[in-house]
């Protein structure tokens, strides 16, 4: 597990808040220069502490109006591998998850509607060999989404 300090951490929680604030305002913040964010920021990304960037959109706006989580069962738990490679083929689904419970993968999709994500699911996903059965779940309202606070990591567990 990687070691981080407490620059770190500051680090971190500044650039949680707001991906595109230029370096020089947090070494402002931080007490320390640019240049010294700038390598604590690469070392993170290195490490896999920091484990990507950019702009995030609303699905919404670009004619995704429907969100659906997805539990997935397979035949047998050691098809995943061979499911996943074919379920990163259907570009509607944007995060897979390996799960213990009822489901062997739970998976996130973005639909233009109910008719789009029925033929996801009827002509993608459920015809996977593999795939024995699918329950879905249609989500209303997104109400919280955020990285994991920083301030509740127990620094005694790094």
């Amino acid at each position: 597990m990687a070691k981080i300090d407490k620059l770190d951490r500051k680090i971190l929680e500044i650039i949680s808040q707001n991906a595109r604030i230029p370096f020089k305002d947090v070494a402002v913040e931080c007490g320390v220069s640019r240049a010294a964010v700038h390598q604590r920021v690469q070392r993170l990304t290195e490490m896999g502490v920091i484990t990507g960037s950019g702009y995030s959109f609303n699905p919404k706006f670009l004619g995704y109006t429907t969100c659906t989580y997805v539990g997935i069962k397979l035949e047998k738990g050691s098809m995943y591998k061979g499911v996943i490679a074919k379920l990163k083929d259907i570009p509607e689904i944007v995060e897979c998850h390996f799960t213990t419970g009822p489901y062997s993968i739970l998976a996130k999709i973005y639909a233009r509607d109910n008719e789009h994500l029925m033929r996801l699911l009827n002509e993608k996903i459920q015809e996977l060999e593999g795939v024995t059965g699918t329950e879905t779940f249609i989500s209303l309202d997104q109400s919280i989404r955020r990285e994991i606070p920083l301030g509740a990591i127990d620094q005694e567990a790094q």
